[in-house]
């Protein structure tokens, strides 16, 4: 089931039905419209696993389909960030350009963003548009700073005789697109299921913070990148996701609570802490919490 309460700013529960009726408050934190866009974005009435959900961890997607959760509606609003920018490139999809389908095969289902000419003159060219932050984009272009020496050394000081270095970018680390690319991949899968062939892919970034300093600070100097995604294996992309799909139906069918989610669905488990929005119902995120109050290493 998709969510079903609101969290308030003075951290009160109360129904989405029942705040979109009336706000217990004096006033509201957002304009109605707004928590109606955010309420709308939480049901899709989707049935069935999609890549989306299936790239997450099982636990959470079987949390997420089976109890009551809570969200902070102000939390959701990036999200709504993205859903406006693929309206706004939907109502410019025509002529060679293909764009915001669902395609479904055995496993799964997921909704390509845009195909066919959509950056040069070749046909074929999948691509998929992200709002994202600067940090997980220098992430994704394989950016880090690396120190290089100056040639002077300091002359005073604790470090009086060592060598001075200056940060500088370099742009050939390793480049962290695996969710990206694993979803990206299995659009292309669906797509070429369907008689569509496909030649390049692409992901478009924009960076919601590329006019901060912070931006800067991490190498990012252009609020859109367009980042080339390479090919994966078809056998591995329906072993990967055939495998979380059965995972996910058995568990929603015996109504048994799958194994906690792996360390790399979790991001280590900082999801668990602050941004997996049924953390509440796990057992395993709730482990974690106490470990940290506890002061004990995650």
């Amino acid at each position: 089931m998709p969510a079903t309460k609101f969290i308030c700013p003075n951290g009160r529960r109360i129904t989405i039905k029942r705040c979109l009726t009336a706000c217990p408050q004096k006033e509201r934190c957002m304009f109605l419209p707004t928590l109606r866009a955010v309420a709308e974005s939480l049901d899709r009435g989707l049935k069935g696993a999609t890549v989306t959900e299936l790239i997450s961890g099982v636990r959470e997607a079987y949390l997420k389909k089976k109890t009551s959760y809570a969200v902070n509606p102000q939390d959701e609003l990036y999200s709504l960030h993205g859903q406006a920018v693929h309206t706004i490139h939907e109502n410019n999809t025509y002529g060679d350009i293909l764009g915001e389908i669902r395609l479904q095969d055995k496993i799964t289902s997921g909704k390509f963003d845009l195909y066919g000419k959509i950056i040069d003159e070749e046909e074929g060219v999948l691509g998929d548009l992200k709002v994202t932050s600067s940090y997980k984009l220098a992430k994704a272009l394989g950016i880090y700073k690396l120190d290089v020496p100056t040639g002077e050394v300091y002359r005073t000081g604790a470090r009086k005789g060592q060598p001075k270095t200056r940060k500088e970018f370099r742009y050939d680390g390793v480049r962290h697109v695996w969710d990206w690319a694993v979803q990206l991949n299995y659009y292309r899968l669906l797509l070429e299921q369907s008689g569509f062939e496909v030649k390049k892919m692409f992901i478009q970034a924009l960076c919601r913070d590329s006019s901060l300093r912070t931006a800067t600070e991490r190498g990012i100097d252009k609020p859109v990148y367009i980042i080339p995604i390479n090919k994966i294996s078809d056998r591995w992309l329906l072993r990967y996701f055939g495998k979380k799909a059965s995972m996910l139906k058995t568990a929603l069918r015996t109504k048994t609570l799958p194994p906690p989610c792996s360390l790399k669905e979790t991001w280590k488990g900082k999801k668990c802490l602050e941004y997996c929005e049924v953390r509440e119902k796990c057992p395993h995120a709730a482990a974690i919490a106490e470990l940290l109050q506890a002061g004990h290493a995650v």
